[in-house]
Parts: C-alpha cells; sequence; structure tokens
C-alpha cells in the first residue's frame, strides 16, 4: 500500500501511514472492507450509528434537500425550513421547559458553546466572576480549547493550550464536587460539566443516586449543571438526552453523534428556558458565537430522517431491553485472566477492563487486542485500558454470541 495523505486523528502514524483499514460499504449492524471481508460493527462508528448503516431514509432525505437548498448560512436573522423544523421538534423532546438549540458541527464545537454559553449567561445576569468551570476525572469532552481544558483522561491533556479557571473532581463521588465548590467559592464557579455515563474515559456508569446528587448541588449552589450526552443522547441510553431515566433537569444539554446516527455532522447545545432568557430579551446584544455550518439544512433534514427512524421502528424503547443483554453477553468475558472488570448495564453501552499488570508490561496490549478481534470479524473499540463496545440500536440479540466469541478469542490469542 502506498503511503497515505490522509492524517488519522488519535493514529501513531508512522504505523498507520501505509497499513489503513479501508471500509467500503454499511448495512446495519454489518460493514465491508475493500476486500469484501464483513464486520460486526460493534462499536456503531465511534458510538453514533444508534440506527444502523444504509438507512435509505436518511439518504433520500439528504439528497432531496440538496436538490433544493442545499446550504445556506443561519448568521442574523437567515433560517432555513429544516433547521425550524428540527429546533422545534429538539425542543420539544428536550428535558427542560421552553429549550432553546444551538446548533453546531460536532460534539467537540458543543462543548466550546456551553462553556462560553455558560460564562455569558452569568456576565449577563450580574454576576461576572462566576468562570470557573468543573470537570470530573475519566471525562472526555472532545478536543478543542475548552474541551482539552476539561479532558479528565491525561494523555488527552498533554501539551494542552490550557484555559483558565477549569479545575477537575473525582469522577464518582458528588461530595467532591461540593467540597471543590466550597474550596473556590460557589460565587465564582459558572458550570459543573458531566457526562452521564461516561464514554471514552471507560464506559463508567454513574454510582446509584450519582447524577440525582449532582442536580440538587449545583442548584444549591447556583452552578449551571451541564450534561454531556455527545455519547449517551438519541437511544443510547434508552431516552432523547440521556437524562430521563435520572429524573433530572439540566441546565443545559450537549448533543451530537446519534442525532443524526452520524450520516452527517451535526451537533448543539439545548439551554433551559431560564438560561436562554438573557439571551432572549428585546434589545440583548448578539451572542458572538457561531460557525458557518451551525444550522446545515442538509444536515438538518439527515436529522430529521434519523428522529422519525428512531422513533418510527421504537428503538429507544428497544435500547431498554438491549441494555441488559449486551451486559450479560460481556459478562461472560469476566472470567477470563486478562480481564479484571466489566461495566455496563446503564444503556447500551459496556467495556472491559484489562489487567494492569498485562498492560504495563504491555502499553499496546489494548490496541492488539482490538486488532485481534478485527481479524475474528467484530469491531470494537481500544480505550486507554479497556475495549469499549457501543453497537447499533438495531443489534439483536443473535449477534451476541458472535461479538463474545470475538472477543474472548481475541483475549486467548494475548494471554
Amino acid at each position: 500500500m502506498t503511503d497515505t495523505a490522509f492524517w488519522h486523528p488519535f493514529a501513531a502514524m508512522g504505523a498507520v501511514r501505509d497499513s489503513e483499514f479501508v471500509v467500503v460499504r454499511g448495512e446495519d449492524v454489518w460493514l465491508w472492507d475493500e476486500s469484501g471481508r464483513r464486520y460486526l460493527d460493534a462499536t456503531a462508528s465511534l458510538w453514533c450509528v444508534n440506527a444502523g448503516h444504509g438507512r435509505t431514509e436518511i439518504a433520500d432525505a439528504v439528497a432531496a434537500q440538496m436538490r433544493e437548498l442545499a446550504t445556506y448560512h443561519t448568521f442574523t436573522d437567515f433560517v432555513s425550513r429544516p433547521v425550524q423544523e428540527l429546533t422545534r421538534r429538539l425542543s420539544g423532546l428536550a428535558p427542560m421547559p421552553d429549550a432553546k438549540i444551538f446548533l453546531a458541527s460536532g460534539g467537540g464545537e458543543a462543548i466550546e458553546t456551553a462553556a462560553k454559553m455558560a460564562r455569558e449567561y452569568f456576565a449577563r445576569t450580574g454576576e461576572r466572576e462566576r468562570t470557573v468551570l468543573v470537570s470530573r476525572t475519566n471525562a472526555y469532552h472532545g478536543t478543542h480549547g475548552f474541551g482539552t481544558s476539561l479532558a479528565g483522561i491525561p494523555p488527552n491533556r498533554l501539551a494542552a493550550p490550557f484555559v483558565p479557571d477549569v479545575v477537575q473532581v473525582t469522577w464518582n463521588d458528588p461530595e467532591a464536587l461540593e467540597a471543590e465548590l466550597l474550596r473556590i467559592g460557589p460565587e465564582r464557579v459558572a458550570a459543573f460539566f458531566c457526562e452521564p455515563v461516561i464514554g471514552a474515559g471507560g464506559v463508567l456508569p454513574p454510582p446509584p443516586g450519582y447524577i440525582e446528587r449532582v442536580r440538587e448541588i449545583c442548584s444549591k449552589h447556583g452552578v449551571l449543571l451541564v450534561i454531556d450526552s455527545v455519547i449517551c443522547g438519541f437511544g443510547r441510553l434508552g431516552d432523547w438526552f440521556g437524562v430521563d431515566r435520572f429524573g433530572i433537569e439540566p441546565d443545559l444539554v450537549i448533543f451530537a453523534k446519534g442525532v443524526t446516527s452520524g450520516y452527517l455532522p451535526l451537533a448543539g447545545v439545548v439551554a433551559h428556558g431560564r438560561v436562554a432568557a438573557p439571551f432572549f430579551e428585546r434589545g440583548a446584544p448578539p451572542f458572538r458565537h457561531g460557525a458557518t455550518y451551525a444550522g446545515h439544512p442538509t444536515v438538518a433534514a439527515a436529522a430529521l430522517a434519523n428522529l422519525d427512524v428512531l422513533e418510527g421502528e421504537g428503538l429507544l424503547k428497544r435500547a431498554e431491553g438491549l441494555e441488559g443483554q449486551l451486559h450479560d453477553a460481556l459478562l461472560t468475558l469476566a472470567d477470563h485472566p486478562l480481564v479484571t472488570e466489566v461495566r455496563g448495564g446503564t444503556g447500551v453501552l459496556g467495556a472491559v477492563e484489562i489487567d494492569s499488570e498485562r498492560l504495563a508490561a504491555n502499553p499496546g496490549l489494548v490496541g492488539a487486542l482490538s486488532v485481534a478481534a478485527r481479524e475474528r470479524g467484530v469491531l470494537v473499540r481500544p480505550m486507554v485500558s479497556a475495549i469499549g463496545f457501543s453497537p447499533p440500536l438495531t443489534f439483536a440479540e443473535e449477534h451476541l454470541d458472535v461479538l463474545t466469541d470475538a472477543m474472548r478469542g481475541a483475549l486467548d490469542a494475548a494471554r
């Protein structure tokens, strides 16, 4: 293979430059490479192809919109019909009243938006000293400026251009959050960023009562609770924005990935009506933030078609049953000598933690396991110390043995 011109994200290019894995076709939970070999997609690409691959409904909606109006900006007062329809629909599905939707192109961009929005909200409501943002260890919030500073995965923070006034607390201890707020001074804190289930940081479901307790703490101290549902939304946790099961009302919700099932890039921030109010007042100055493709009509058409699929096929309800089936299947790997923990049971997400001593002796072990699973016909997600799973919501019980057989074979090969 010739030397590639494509610089891959999160890749050791010295190894990848002449050994790319070329995917050419997808259908439901399956992918094919350029040699015609079929693979089970146990990660839904990067946590996002919730409706499955090859949905002609989405492709047809995109083609129809491109023929009518492919693109136009939404700065000042410009808008297109698909964007109006999509934001009305998302507002109606949102877990907070009078929700307003700010659109972006990707999760990292939406994190930037939410961070700036939180600080600006307090500036507009007379509390300019509230600038501190709090995140958690193991958290992943993208790789833009704010996202890199909020990152709780140490390798993702190397050589970072850190944003000031960002601090971290332990991921699983709500009382650590309150202690940090009191240490800093709650009157200085703008927002707390929280994934309902930590994704890239290891697939870490929250301890029982954690999400509810941090909601109480944020409300007590006037801190905005920002729920990062980039991975957890649009069915991944069995509801639209990944928080219904916890019974809370967030102040801001970040979404991406599953809103289009990854068919086109779309993300956004859902703002509680109370948070949006100072921006929507008559005579309020502009929120000087946004991107060319915020509110792209063709992307909005893809999202609308995807929402129709998720609703029409009952995929959110299906996820409720699938989460237990996936977790039970992964638990069959818990007895393997290389496995120290199996995580899951909260949403259609799971992870197999790899023995730390073996990882210390062989830092490339997780990557090697993912390649070994691929050789056995299943695509999985290598993370820092674990293998992650997040199949499409069209995944069926018949696929579970395919997944676990391949993963056990990969583990056996590495012993």
